[in-house]
């Protein structure tokens, strides 16, 4: 196998809602209570319940220079189009190699924390279910065989939640996003039993659960002062205190074919996590009463959790540590750690030395599996998935970076002195909050 034979289909992107997303997808008596964009002191925002909301978040810099990824978007204009354009979309996955994804919302976070905290419940509900219409028949529709559909759900009340699972699973949904700790956004623990009903509509449906970084638990700041690249090197491992969370939960129990993505989490760390969730299991369980069902914690993980990387050679280098058939690729774009339009050449630094069957399972098949995902009858046989042959569709894409865009700058009040300092975790969140 060569870089250009490899079919990558990613499990961890996002997508920023087009400003009008909302709108077609309301009620038309409740129209104008739809989120919705508004304009002034030149930042586009969205408006919901007379609340104003960030657009973007979460650092959309895709092609932007690397020197420019400190700047925070802060209007339309200053996006990449294919961030919120279903074709221009298309055509920079083509470019990229890339023959599939999975999307994130970006408006109503990415497991929908917005729409969970309306005190309105019937507002929040029409929320979530305009998002999940839009984002099947206008973003994943129309792109078959490209786009993997995952829906928000309204996680308030488990009847309105079964029923927007048997609705959206009709139409051959089988993807939701859910926050990695509930009980740090309000909602009950994964431990009670008002899950229950959930875990088991997953497993009867075919459904993977998408916990992705940053939805319940987040990276925590070491402080205001420290240099934002110590948050941004432990981003993806944060979400190793839920995945323990998980792992020890009693449900995998009732349900052996239920599964679970940490999206965007990486797989370096896991090795060592399985080793010590062992060792752990070992030493007190006699004490603490655990039941896993006669197996060690790290035969549980392999059986029930999906893990996946950007770029992550130590993490390949050690798959017999870990389930070949659950280790996934994600591009993670519009965001800052995305490689676009390079993740052939980066994913290939990691992979080319496995057996080209370990190559495949990890950059598309195991995808296909699980998220029911036929990319290759969708697209007409594999010949058509490659990124030979879809980088040859897209070289009419301009990937060259855009400089001079503008947006929210961390380092805008800085004096001429300390202009070179070193960028602060304060310094980010000072941004973020101005938007």
């Amino acid at each position: 196998m060569e870089m250009k034979d490899m079919v990558l289909i990613s499990v961890d992107d996002h997508v920023i809602e087009p400003p009008d997303a909302f709108l077609r997808h309301y009620p038309a008596h409740a129209r104008a209570k739809a989120p919705h964009m508004e304009t002034k002191d030149g930042k586009d925002f969205w408006v919901w319940q007379d609340r104003r909301y960030p657009t973007f978040g979460l650092n959309a810099v895709v092609g932007r220079p690397r020197s420019e990824y400190g700047m925070e978007p802060s209007q339309f204009e200053q996006l990449r189009e294919g961030t919120h354009n279903l074709e221009k979309r298309i055509d920079d996955m083509n470019v990229n190699g890339m023959l599939g994804g999975l999307n994130f919302p970006t408006m109503p976070t990415s497991a929908g924390k917005i729409f969970i905290d309306e005190p309105d419940r019937a507002e929040g509900l029409m929320a979530v279910r305009a998002y999940n219409d839009w984002h099947l028949h206008e973003w994943c529709e129309p792109a078959k065989g490209r786009m993997i559909p995952m829906i928000l759900l309204p996680l308030w009340s488990m009847q309105e939640t079964l029923e927007e699972i048997k609705r959206m699973s009709k139409l051959g949904v089988h993807a939701i996003t859910f926050p990695d700790n509930p009980s740090r956004i309000g909602l009950p623990s994964i431990h009670n039993e008002y899950w229950e009903p959930l875990w088991k509509a997953c497993a009867d449906y075919n459904i993977v659960i998408n916990a992705h970084i940053g939805t319940g638990a987040r990276a925590e700041h070491a402080s205001d002062e420290s240099p934002i690249d110590a948050w941004i090197t432990t981003m993806p491992m944060s979400i190793a205190n839920s995945a323990a969370d998980w792992l020890f939960a009693d449900f995998w129990n009732r349900y052996p074919n239920l599964k679970i993505a940490l999206s965007e989490g990486g797989i370096g760390w896991i090795p060592y996590f399985l080793e010590r969730a062992d060792f752990t299991y070992e030493h007190h369980h006699e004490w603490t009463f655990t039941d896993l069902g006669k197996k060690r914690p790290s035969e549980r993980f392999k059986q029930h959790f999906i893990t996946c990387f950007i770029d992550d050679q130590f993490g390949v280098a050690n798959l017999d540590y870990m389930n070949e058939e659950m280790v996934m690729w994600e591009c993670d774009y519009p965001h800052s750690d995305t490689v676009w339009p390079n993740s052939p050449e980066y994913l290939w630094a990691c992979v080319n030395q496995l057996d080209a069957k370990i190559i495949d399972k990890i950059t598309h098949r195991n995808a296909m599996e699980h998220y029911s995902f036929d990319a290759y009858g969708l697209n007409g046989g594999r010949e058509n998935c490659t990124v030979g042959a879809l980088r040859e569709r897209g070289k009419h894409v301009d990937v060259s970076p855009r400089q001079g865009l503008g947006g929210l700058n961390a380092g805008a009040e800085r004096n001429v002195v300390d202009a070179r300092r070193p960028i602060t975790s304060g310094e980010i969140q000072q941004m973020f909050e101005s938007a």
